[in-house]
Formats: C-alpha cells, sequence, structure tokens
C-alpha cells in the first residue's frame, strides 16, 4: 500500500478495514463527523467573514454534507497547511486525550462567531 508521497505503508493485516466498515477515527476513537473543509480563491454567495482568522466561509449552515469552503486574505494568520489543504474535521468528547502525541498546527477552537460581511446583512 502506498500513501499520497508514494512512500511505502506497512499495515498489518488485522488493522486493515472492509469496505464496509467505518475508519478508526470514528469506529476506535469514537470520533464524530463535523465538516470538511476545502480551502478556495472563489467568492460565494452567503459568506460569513471571520476577522481574526481572515478567512471567509460558506456552505457549511447549508450543505447536506457539512462541507464548508474557506477563502483566506492574503494576511490570514493560520498555518499554510490549513490554507492550502482540505481537512476533516471530527467532534470529541476528550478534545485533550485526542490531541495527546498530535501536532497541533492550529489550537482547537470550541466555537466560532460567524459574522456576516457587511452587504449580506439586512
Amino acid at each position: 500500500m502506498t500513501d499520497t508521497s508514494g512512500s511505502s505503508l506497512e499495515v498489518p493485516a488485522g488493522d486493515r478495514r472492509l469496505d464496509h466498515e467505518p475508519p478508526p477515527a470514528i469506529a476506535k476513537l469514537g470520533s464524530r463527523y463535523h465538516h470538511l473543509g476545502i480551502p478556495t480563491d472563489v467568492a460565494r454567495p452567503g459568506e460569513a467573514y471571520l476577522e481574526q482568522f481572515g478567512l471567509y466561509v460558506s456552505g457549511f449552515s447549508t450543505s447536506p454534507y457539512g462541507v464548508e469552503w474557506m477563502r483566506f486574505e492574503k494576511h490570514s494568520p493560520l498555518h499554510e497547511l490549513i490554507k492550502t489543504v482540505p481537512h476533516i474535521a471530527f467532534e470529541v468528547d476528550d478534545l485533550e486525550a485526542a490531541l495527546q502525541g498530535r501536532e497541533v498546527i492550529c489550537p482547537p477552537r470550541i466555537s466560532v462567531r460567524r459574522r456576516p460581511r457587511s452587504h449580506d446583512r439586512a
């Protein structure tokens, strides 16, 4: 098996999941899917602006699959991976335990207040 970088991955047969099984993040760790974040450079209707992140977001509240489009301003302080690579977000019951032993490139947030852009306000 190879990952997207082409390096060889040795996965013991007992750790391979079958087609009908959920991924380990769900099956073993109890995580719950929250959203799929996709960076874009295209403005979308209904964007909300998150000033502290230099970020416009849209789609989350209307997508049946939890897709959130993210459009970044040049000055956005967020990590380059967040600004360029899609991500999957999960909810967990114990955030500290879920992060143990993991590299954190952006501190977790419990909730983010979304503010509509000025021309979206009534």
